[in-house]
């Protein structure tokens, strides 16, 4: 018998004063039964961050053909792809291949510094890429707020992210890893 999403209700408050977006997203969130609440919450930030009418979630673990979010016009056309962890090098010619604006963010800074050199390469013949990388500990701030129903607030600016649910506030600026 396979095991069944766990599903999270998130009330997410953004106030983006880089982009100029205000707004809040009743979200629902399936955490796939492999993925742990630091992950899941990670989705929740980067959500905020790229935060627009058109950005969903998608099946993420469950699916190699689709990206964590993703942004999509009317046509069915991908205006952003945004992945999460240290992807292949095949999935990442893939998608900058199929979406206008493809954003990679790593979370693990053990892992993520080995990927970036290895990948460099590989960086460099995306013009649509951007790879960012979110520090080990705000991650695991981040997966402490994790609750079956959620009321988050996120503040965005001059690049800074301010992360607040209840009494619990992070700090976080996620690092631009390529292009520098």
């Amino acid at each position: 018998m396979a095991l069944k999403a766990t599903v999270f209700k998130c009330e997410l408050s953004i106030s983006d004063m880089d982009r100029h977006y205000y707004q809040t997203h009743s979200l629902t969130i399936a955490q796939h039964p492999s993925e742990n609440d630091l992950r899941m919450m990670i989705r929740v930030l980067v959500f905020a961050l790229h935060a627009h009418e058109d950005l969903t979630f998608t099946k993420g673990l469950s699916t190699q053909d689709e990206p964590d979010l993703w942004q999509k016009d009317l046509s069915g056309h991908i205006n952003a792809w945004i992945d999460l962890g240290q992807v292949e090098e095949k999935r990442l010619r893939q998608a900058c291949g199929k979406a206008e604006q493809v954003i990679i963010y790593t979370y693990n800074d053990k892992q993520a510094q080995p990927w970036q050199q290895q990948m460099e390469k590989h960086f460099q013949r995306h013009d649509n890429l951007t790879v960012k990388h979110i520090a080990t500990d705000t991650a695991e701030a981040l997966a402490m707020l994790a609750d079956k129903s959620m009321e988050i607030a996120v503040t965005i600016q001059d690049g800074e992210v301010f992360v607040s649910s209840g009494d619990a506030h992070i700090q976080c600026q996620p690092m631009n890893v390529y292009p520098v």
